[in-house]
């Protein structure tokens, strides 16, 4: 029983490696990015919206079914969203 729950654990932390996930670097604003990181963070796809350091401001994680559902949150999601000023998007060719 407990070697079941183990496995369990281990495969929900694995994902569908044919599902894109994107490494979304985000540039907002002067005093924008407490609430850009809250709208992101409330979008579907988003797996991890963090503030960061450095040359960005906000560092996000998004998966999708397929490619056009990243660039369909990137576009018309992520580009409405106030704040942000510039975006790059880094794919994830594996892990």
């Amino acid at each position: 029983m407990r070697q079941n729950r183990i496995a369990r654990l281990v495969n929900s932390r694995r994902r569908d490696h044919l599902a894109p996930r994107a490494y979304i670097l985000i540039e907002t604003a002067v005093g924008k990015t407490n609430e850009v990181a809250d709208a992101l963070k409330n979008m579907p796809l988003m797996k991890a919206v963090d503030t960061v350091t450095g040359p960005f401001d906000i560092i996000a994680i998004a998966e999708a079914d397929d490619l056009p559902g990243i660039g369909d949150l990137i576009t018309d999601g992520m580009h409405r969203v106030p704040g942000i000023v510039k975006t790059v998007t880094c794919l994830s060719v594996g892990s």
